[in-house]
């Protein structure tokens, strides 16, 4: 069994157009969002613990929602910061995530819209309905998504082979950031 989990990055400030899209910082909603998860996730509320692996957009946006959650735990896990995860659509996540190394157990990808939206969406044949079909609607800002996947290894990943385990928008935690 392997634990996928899947961060999108919180709200991101608009307020200067001539920055470039990947240099966005978070507005202030999608920093309180950041430490609402970064509290509920490393504080193990519920989430899958500490990651071995974490995948990690180069934008901005994804390193500011990432960094207050790397300095929850006592030992961090080992982050690959990847351009390559930028805005690259639901099926290169996946072949990224086919190239992660057999022993890691749990793997967390901080990354953007739509392409994990419709990665978790594709991924989830299984679990809760009821969670399945709110991440069918919409995948907030700043949400959590825990997969688990029955597998050996991370190379036989595919569609729809995964049971959703958790999804987790900041508002239900009682952060109104996720939109």
């Amino acid at each position: 069994m392997r634990t996928l989990t899947l961060l999108r990055h919180a709200k991101s400030d608009w307020g200067n157009p001539a920055l470039p899209d990947h240099d966005r910082p978070l507005n202030a909603r999608g920093l309180r969002a950041a430490a609402t998860m970064a509290d509920y996730l490393g504080g193990g509320k519920g989430a899958a613990g500490r990651p071995d692996l974490i995948l990690c957009s180069t934008a901005r946006r994804a390193v500011d929602t990432l960094a207050p959650l790397l300095g929850t735990w006592e030992d961090p896990p080992t982050v690959r910061y990847e351009r390559d995860l930028y805005l690259c659509g639901p099926s290169a996540l996946l072949l990224r995530l086919r190239q992660v190394p057999a022993q890691v157990g749990h793997v967390m990808v901080v990354a953007h819209n739509p392409d994990l939206h419709e990665l978790s969406h594709g991924l989830a044949g299984s679990g809760d309905e009821a969670l399945r079909r709110s991440l069918a609607r919409k995948l907030p800002t700043g949400s959590y998504v825990r997969i688990e996947v029955p597998t050996d290894d991370w190379a036989s990943l595919d569609w729809s082979r995964g049971r959703l385990a958790a999804f987790v928008p900041p508002r239900s935690l009682g952060e109104e950031a996720g939109t």
